[in-house]
């Protein structure tokens, strides 16, 4: 019997998704196969436009596929409707983006409460924002924290519904380096301690060195893949 970590979390199958503007068609991505397995930590590299965040949006359920097949452990995704995406989203995958989306008029306990309220088996807000580091600043609002005390109430926010899936699309990219690796700190943390199947789009190559996985991106095609036989810390990361 295979080990629960050699088992793949997503599966896709010459996946292509194309965005028609006017007569113009864009094709995001173009037959990808990939494999994505049980606690580990991905980096997504690639230049602009290559496909990566089409890729991370249809993982998500944010988007669908042109053609292909996509697969979240037996679930087929791409067999789902709008409601049975909305559901899985709920059910098993957090996100974290660039820029915190946090609600200005809530504290940050409130703003993590927004997903403990829907979510099936939710950490406490208190929890989750002590596990990235701002048990003390739980009661504060977003104007009176800084950009990486932001985004570490956005990765609570994300975590507190204990998801099996946590997605980041550029979590760092607005961030300055010593705010930049406290995020990537918490991420590690969630991923090291909860085997939370972490999936990270940067444009910062330094960050494929924390990964246990490395995919490249080139014009919607996954060019190639590397494997960390050794990872650094964050704090040891080049910004």
């Amino acid at each position: 019997m295979k080990d629960s970590a050699d088992l793949p979390v997503f599966r896709t199958e010459g996946i292509t998704k194309v965005y028609a503007t006017g007569a113009v068609e864009v094709r995001a991505l173009d037959g990808v196969d990939l494999e994505l397995f049980t606690g580990e930590l991905a980096v997504l590299l690639g230049p602009s436009g290559s496909g990566k965040s089409t890729l991370l949006n249809i993982l998500g359920g944010l988007d669908h596929v042109t053609d292909g097949r996509v697969w979240f452990r037996d679930l087929e995704l791409t067999d789902l409707g709008d409601r049975g995406l909305t559901r899985y989203r709920r059910d098993h995958v957090g996100f974290v983006f660039q820029f915190y989306n946090l609600v200005p008029s809530l504290t940050a306990r409130e703003n993590v409460q927004l997903v403990t309220d829907v979510a099936r088996d939710p950490m406490p807000a208190d929890e989750a924002l002590a596990l990235v580091g701002l048990h003390a600043r739980m009661d504060h609002f977003p104007s009176e924290m800084s950009g990486g005390e932001q985004q570490r109430v956005a990765i609570a926010r994300a975590i507190a519904k204990r998801p099996e899936i946590l997605l980041c699309d550029e979590p760092t990219g607005a961030l300055d380096s010593q705010t930049g690796i406290q995020v990537l700190e918490a991420l590690r943390q969630i991923n090291d301690r909860f085997g939370t199947t972490t999936v990270v789009i940067t444009h910062n190559a330094e960050i494929r060195r924390m990964a246990h996985r490395v995919i490249y991106f080139q014009d919607g095609r996954i060019s190639r893949v590397e494997r960390n036989d050794h990872r650094i810390a964050p704090s040891e990361i080049s910004w």
